[in-house]
């Protein structure tokens, strides 16, 4: 395991600039990247769709939700972790979340850059991806309250041969590997039209926003 990662470190990380390499050093803990990733504004994406690569991230200070996880999983990646972006897909009429996945002492947690006061970090308490996954089942839902989480990818970051952590263009090739990745069902059509919605406090509280446009 480690000598592919020491590869996979040379490759990436060899080409980091003086102040990247101080800023990876420094976060060299999931609880430090979070924070990080807590401090910096969220992209709003406000002249079209892009896709930062981590250097980006570091330029532009800001990120979405995919942005934030891939930075994550840079960093994660140079303290020797092995790392997987983990990407929740809900049904048609709402909105994808994705976050970095971490594992500490055999557990599972999570780090999410994300503007709403649900879909956070997860600590390392988990035994398995999808039990991470179904602790945000019930935080994700539309404004009616209706619970709209249904399947969920784990996409090893290792297979992408570009170097995604310093791209100067958007990773759209990652987007391109999520959208021909294998999605794993949370739950059957049935048991989804049996879900109780949100009660008014928690679509209250899931209206609760960090950055403001």
């Amino acid at each position: 395991m480690w000598s592919g990662i020491i590869r996979i470190m040379k490759k990436f990380f060899i080409d980091l600039t003086g102040e990247e390499r101080k800023l990876f050093h420094r976060l060299n803990n999931p609880y430090k990247i979070q924070d990080f990733l807590d401090k910096i504004s969220i992209n709003f994406e406000e002249k079209g769709d892009t896709l930062f690569s981590p250097r980006k991230v570091i330029l532009k200070r800001k990120a979405h939700c995919l942005e934030g996880a891939l930075f994550a999983c840079a960093v994660l990646l140079f303290h020797g972790y092995e790392t997987y972006l983990l990407d929740l897909q809900p049904g048609p009429k709402d909105d994808g979340h994705a976050v970095a996945l971490f594992k500490q002492r055999s557990k599972w947690g999570a780090i999410s850059k994300t503007n709403h006061a649900v879909l956070r970090f997860r600590d390392p308490v988990y035994e398995s991806p999808r039990e991470l996954v179904m602790s945000y089942f019930h935080e994700y839902f539309l404004d009616s309250g209706q619970k709209t989480l249904r399947t969920y990818t784990v996409l090893n970051l290792k297979k992408v041969k570009e170097n995604w952590i310093i791209d100067h263009k958007d990773l759209w090739y990652i987007d391109d590997a999520l959208n021909h990745a294998k999605y794993i069902k949370l739950l059957s059509d049935k048991n989804a039209k049996k879900l109780r919605f949100s009660s008014s406090l928690e679509r209250k509280a899931g209206k609760l926003t960090e950055w403001k446009k």
